[in-house]
C-alpha cells in the first residue's frame, strides 16, 4: 500500500510540500487578507428596500460572485 497512487499522510513532508501558501490562512500577508475581506463583503445580495426605492428596477446584485465559478486571481 505504499504506492504513489495513494495520498499522502497530512502530516507528512509530502502533503506539506503539495500544500501552496494561499491554502494556508496563516501565511497570508496583510494585504491579501484585507482584499478577500473587501470581496467578501461586496458578494452579497442587495436590501430588500432597495428594491422598493427603486420601483424593483434594480432586482438583484449582477456582479455576484460565486466561489467555484469565478476566481479573484490573488
Amino acid at each position: 500500500w505504499g504506492g504513489s497512487a495513494w495520498p499522502s499522510w497530512p502530516g507528512s513532508a509530502a502533503a506539506a510540500a503539495t500544500l501552496s501558501v494561499s491554502a494556508m490562512p496563516s501565511l497570508k500577508s496583510t494585504r491579501t487578507k484585507r482584499t478577500l475581506a473587501k470581496k467578501a463583503k461586496q458578494n452579497r445580495p442587495i436590501p430588500h428596500w432597495i428594491r422598493y426605492r427603486t420601483d424593483n428596477k434594480i432586482r438583484y446584485n449582477n456582479k455576484r460572485r460565486n466561489w467555484r465559478r469565478t476566481k479573484l486571481g490573488i
